[in-house]
């Protein structure tokens, strides 16, 4: 049985993974299929890199396989923070517990404060005015 270090699996596209995961616990294309409720057929379609799973079924493939999602879905640079917010995170973690408490507040509220504009952005659009204009029957 070959054991893949988590940063090869990274480096392959999805149904690479998914195929040497499954490999690499032993299973058969049957097995997975018979563990997550499919047919052996949609597992080849997965493998084969001719069908996308659902996010249910994602769940239900990482907890066969016993991985986290984020292991099966993503690659290597795509869920990590950079080098610096990296070092920051390291830093916190050594903080006391009342720090800490306060960095995730922190972090919460300009999380928030992102996701307002955003969506206050998204509103104020010039497209959008029209149709809430269009809808209400006023004039922006």
């Amino acid at each position: 049985m070959i054991a893949y270090s988590s940063q090869l699996l990274c480096n392959m596209e999805f149904p690479e993974r998914l195929t040497a995961l499954r490999k690499e616990r032993g299973l058969t294309q049957q097995a997975l299929a018979d563990a997550v409720g499919l047919a052996v057929l949609q597992i080849r379609r997965y493998e084969g890199g001719s069908s996308q799973p659902t996010l249910d079924i994602i769940r239900k493939l990482s907890i066969a396989l016993g991985i986290s999602a984020d292991m099966l879905v993503f690659d290597a640079e795509e869920r990590k923070p950079d080098e610096q917010l990296r070092y920051q995170f390291e830093t916190v973690s050594r903080l006391s517990a009342h720090e800490q408490d306060i960095v995730r507040e922190l972090l919460d509220a300009v999380i928030i404060k992102n996701q307002v504009a955003g969506a206050i952005a998204r509103v104020t659009t010039p497209a959008t005015k029209e149709k809430l204009s269009a809808r209400t029957g006023s004039r922006g």
